[in-house]
């Protein structure tokens, strides 16, 4: 069955592009051109997936992006003229999937809609999660780097599970505090770090140099995708 997919876009002659190009990709693609149009149409059918323009005529696209992921788990590909890296973090922190500036290659966002749309797929209740030579097992509550234990208390597993969970999404404390609900945590957001500082402790080959759990100055932090695309990479070349 064809997925469907929103897309959300003032642009006239771009939105038929990618309906175009979508569609013979094997979507169906819905049309709307406001932030309004994106929430009525979000409220009144499923989408496997929306695309949602940063810059709308009637709203901000973050405020748009923020009110979807308030109550839907939809994955969010979001799109925009301005390719600063502050507005990417800012987007990724409201609840976007991925981020992609313009002018981009058609292909370019095929790939990572099916990307998204695979991460999304991803049964919710697999055990071991897998970050290249990083594996965080859930049933056993133990994370292994090349297959060896690294010890972490309870609270620090807690963290890393969730920022696991989100990969390649910024959390700020605040986010990271509200999704630990009911751990004892203290009730300082400042505690985070001190249990980030551990947890890379544990974790990163070289806490000072972290590659794994990295920091996102101003908005929070963010376990990274890249240390998969590193081990793809070794793995082509043995």
């Amino acid at each position: 069955m064809s997925q469907k997919i929103l897309l959300v876009e003032d642009d006239v002659r771009l939105a038929q592009m990618l309906e175009t190009y979508l569609r013979q990709a094997g979507f169906v693609v819905s049309h709307v051109a406001t932030g309004a149009a994106a929430l009525d149409a979000s409220r009144a059918e499923p989408f496997a997936a929306i695309i949602l323009d940063l810059m709308l005529p009637d709203s901000d696209g973050l405020d748009i992006c923020r009110q979807l992921r308030a109550r839907l788990a939809t994955p969010v590909l979001m799109l925009t003229a301005r390719g600063d890296a502050m507005d990417k973090v800012i987007g990724l922190e409201m609840g976007a999937d991925d981020y992609l500036a313009k002018p981009f290659e058609p292909r370019e966002l095929l790939a990572r809609l099916r990307a998204i749309l695979r991460r999304s797929a991803a049964p919710a209740d697999r055990d071991v999660l897998v970050f290249g030579r990083m594996e965080l097992d859930r049933g056993a509550r133990e994370v292994r780097i090349d297959g060896q234990p690294r010890p972490l208390t309870a609270h620090q597993f807690e963290i890393l599970r969730v920022l696991a969970e989100r990969a390649g999404r910024v959390l700020s404390r605040e986010q990271l505090l509200d999704l630990l609900k009911g751990q004892s945590l203290e009730a300082f957001d400042r505690s985070i770090d001190v249990h980030v500082s551990r947890i890379r402790a544990a974790i990163e080959d070289d806490p000072r140099k972290p590659r794994r759990l990295l920091t996102v100055r101003g908005a929070g932090y963010v376990l990274s995708r890249v240390q998969d695309e590193e081990a793809a990479r070794d793995r082509r070349h043995l």
